[in-house]
C-alpha cells in the first residue's frame, strides 16, 4: 500500500534534500505494530534530522518525526488491537527509524504507548516530546522534594515547545513561574500560559566569575545550557532542583562544586528518549489528570500540513522563528 512521507536524502556533494514521495508499507523497517499516522509534531531535534544531522541520523534517505500519534492498522502483539489509538513519543522513531512524518510507520511494540482517554489524537501531539520532556523534568523534581512553597520556578526558553509547556505545566501544578525569554512579543503568550514574571535573557546570565550568586528562584527548568545553566544553579535557594533538558545555547557547563556541596542544590537531567515504560505511563498519567492543560493546548499549538511543514517550519525552528508547539497533520481517520 503506497503512502506520502517526507523523504530526505543525501547528494552527491554531501547536501540534503526534502521531498514529498510515496512509499510503501513494505519498505518500513521491521516492528510488531504499524500505525496509520494521523499527526505528527515538530521538535529541534527532527529538524536536524530533516536538515542532515548525522549525530541525530546516520544513515539517509530517511523519514523523520520523533512523535507519532494514530491508529494501530496491523498488530502482532497482545498488548494492541487493530483500530485502537495509539502514540509513540521519542524511542528511536525518527531517528534512524523512520518517523511520524511519513503516513504510516512500523514500530516494535514496546514503544507504543496507548493513547489517554483524557486527550484527542491532536492533543497528544499538541504535548508530544517536547510537552513529555517538561512534565518529565517537574516529575523528577518533585521526586526530589521540590514544592511550590519552596518559591518560583524559572523556566528559559520560555517561548519554545519545551518551555511553553514547562510554564503551563508548572502554573497547572501551583508554582510562580518566571518566564525567561529573548523575544519581545511574548509576554502575552507567557502570561496566558501561566507566567507569574517575564525576565529577559540578562536575568539569567552572570559573569562575575563568583561560586554562588544571592538566591533568587526555588528551582529551574533549563532548555539553554552554558552560562545560562551555570547561572541557575548559583542563584538558586537551598535544595531546589534545576533540570537540564537541552542545549540552545552551549552543551558545555563550566561550573564548580559548591552550588552542591554548600546549597544542597539537584542537578537533574531529562533524556526523554528512552525514559522506561513504567515511568513514561506514569508521566503520562499525570498529563492526563492532575497536570492536564487541555485548555491551554490551542494556544501553545498551530496545526500545519506536511507541505508546509516541509516548506516553511523545518526552516523556522532552526532559525528560532516559533512559539509553541508545530502540529503536523498527516492523515484522515
Amino acid at each position: 500500500m503506497p503512502f506520502k512521507a517526507l523523504w530526505v536524502t543525501e547528494t552527491k556533494d554531501g547536501k540534503f534534500e526534502r521531498t514529498i514521495v510515496e512509499r510503501m508499507i513494505d519498505d518500513l523497517p521491521p516492528g510488531e505494530v504499524v500505525i496509520k499516522v494521523q499527526y505528527s509534531s515538530l521538535n529541534y531535534k527532527d529538524a536536524l534530522s530533516a536538515t542532515g544531522n548525522k549525530g541525530i541520523t546516520r544513515q539517509f534517505p530517511h523519514t523523520p518525526g520523533i512523535d507519532a500519534a494514530g491508529v494501530v492498522e496491523i498488530s502482532r502483539s497482545e498488548l494492541f488491537a487493530t483500530g485502537e489509538e495509539v502514540i509513540v513519543t521519542g524511542y528511536d522513531l525518527g531517528m534512524n527509524t523512520c518517523g511520524g512524518y511519513g503516513e504510516y510507520i512500523r514500530v516494535p511494540a514496546a514503544w507504543v504507548v496507548k493513547k489517554p482517554t483524557a486527550f484527542t489524537l491532536k492533543e497528544c501531539m499538541a504535548i508530544g516530546t517536547a510537552g513529555f520532556t517538561a512534565a518529565l523534568a517537574l516529575y523528577k523534581m518533585e521526586l526530589m522534594g521540590q514544592d511550590p512553597a519552596q518559591g518560583p520556578v524559572v523556566v528559559t526558553g520560555s517561548t519554545g515547545g519545551v518551555g511553553s509547556m514547562a510554564v503551563s505545566l508548572l502554573h497547572k501544578a501551583g508554582y510562580e513561574v518566571i518566564a525567561v525569554t529573548g523575544k519581545d512579543n511574548a509576554q502575552e503568550y507567557l502570561q496566558h500560559l501561566g507566567a507569574s514574571e517575564i525576565q529577559d535573557r540578562a536575568f539569567v546570565t552572570d559573569h562575575s566569575g563568583k561560586a554562588l550568586l544571592k538566591p533568587k528562584w526555588a528551582g529551574a527548568i533549563d532548555t539553554v545550557g552554558g552560562n545560562t545553566l551555570l547561572t541557575l544553579l548559583k542563584g538558586c535557594k537551598a535544595e531546589g532542583c534545576v533540570v537540564s533538558t537541552g542545549l540552545v545555547s552551549s552543551p558545555k557547563l563550566d561550573a564548580t562544586v559548591y552550588p552542591f556541596i554548600l546549597n544542597g542544590i539537584n542537578l537533574l537531567g531529562i533524556g526523554s528518549a528512552e525514559t522506561p515504560m513504567v515511568r513514561r505511563l506514569a508521566v503520562w498519567g499525570k498529563l492526563a489528570d492532575t497536570w492536564n492543560i487541555r485548555e491551554k493546548l490551542n494556544a501553545i499549538a498551530k496545526e500545519v500540513t506536511l507541505e508546509e511543514l516541509n516548506h516553511t517550519y523545518i526552516d523556522n525552528i532552526l532559525a528560532g522563528k516559533i512559539m509553541g508547539r508545530i502540529v503536523v497533520k498527516m492523515a484522515e481517520k
